[in-house]
């Protein structure tokens, strides 16, 4: 089997154990300070569409050949060096760990009745307004975050990786960062950001949709509901999202835990309408732990099913 998916097992289990240590230098905070200065530098005047455009190739590039040329030297210093830094490179472009922590930061205050701390920890992850949030508006919120960084952030990553091993996971990790800067509807990346929300559109097309089946296929169905009737529910529901990704994995997660997502929130002060998701039940503060709990399933049901097709495609090439 190809070295870069040994690189992807090592690289799962140290983010599940380590994840994201707060003082530890991480290539997306890199990623993040070249974008925003880069864009101070091109994002006025007229053609801010194409400044865009050369924006995002000029990141995504240089990123995707600045890695193939550190994981193609450690491999020519010997396999166990390239396995290696391969697999801390995956690592570090997975959120298995930060993910659930971020998740039981807010659930552990609710435990206690502390909602209003679970209001402020809720700030960390979320964009929208929380400070008049009730307990089963801070678990939709939080929920919403699981289930969408899903797919952002572990298993679209890891599809990336099985097709070109640590460089397209650095890839894919460029595009999804560009696109949480920049690929903004309003007035000031409306067109200079238009590039990279399609781009980001593109890359998680298909992860994303695996990502909602294998939600209905592999986790604890808490509702009941017949696999046609969630099938159909799913697809149906997935539509009515703003996002064409998004809806396939917060409608999966709303029909699997048997609860309502999406309806009306609030960023700065302006209030968003979303399309209603799922079961009209209530989520209450339990529904987050499920939420984590389906999340990590998900992650290791995807690189089980990755790791088999990859076997396979490998033992016939």
């Amino acid at each position: 089997m190809p070295a870069h998916f040994i690189a992807i097992a090592i690289g799962m289990v140290l983010d599940r154990l380590i994840g994201d240590p707060p003082n530890w230098p991480h290539p997306v905070k890199w990623l993040g300070t070249t974008i925003s200065n880069l864009t101070k530098l091109l994002n006025k005047g007229r053609m801010r569409t194409i400044k865009g455009a050369i924006l995002w190739l000029l990141i995504c590039m240089t990123t995707f050949l600045l890695v193939i040329w550190l994981v193609s030297i450690a491999y020519r210093l010997h396999l166990i060096a390239g396995i290696a830094i391969e697999a801390l490179l995956i690592a570090a472009g997975l959120a298995q760990k930060s993910l659930r922590d971020a998740a039981f930061v807010v659930y552990e205050p609710l435990k206690i009745g502390d909602v209003s701390e679970a209001r402020e920890k809720l700030s960390w992850i979320v964009g929208r307004d929380t400070e008049k949030l009730d307990e089963s508006e801070i678990a939709r919120a939080t929920i919403e975050t699981v289930s969408e960084n899903t797919s952002d952030g572990i298993t679209a990553p890891l599809f990336w990786a099985f097709l070109l091993g640590a460089p397209g996971l650095w890839l894919y990790k460029a595009v999804n960062t560009l696109d949480s800067m920049i690929g903004y509807k309003d007035e000031r990346y409306r067109e200079f950001g238009k590039i990279s929300a399609h781009m980001d559109d593109l890359f998680n097309w298909i992860p994303s949709r695996i990502t909602g089946l294998l939600i209905l296929l592999f986790t604890p169905n808490e509702g009941g509901h017949s696999f046609t009737q969630r099938m159909s529910g799913w697809l149906g529901d997935a539509k009515k999202h703003m996002s064409p990704n998004s809806g396939y994995l917060e409608a999966a997660t709303a029909w699997q835990l048997n609860i309502q997502l999406g309806g009306r929130s609030t960023y700065r002060g302006v209030v968003s309408e979303r399309a209603v998701l799922g079961p009209a039940v209530i989520a209450n503060k339990e529904h987050i732990r499920s939420a984590t709990y389906q999340m990590q399933v998900v992650s290791w049901t995807f690189w089980s099913l990755g790791t088999v097709i990859g076997g396979i495609f490998y033992a016939i090439a």
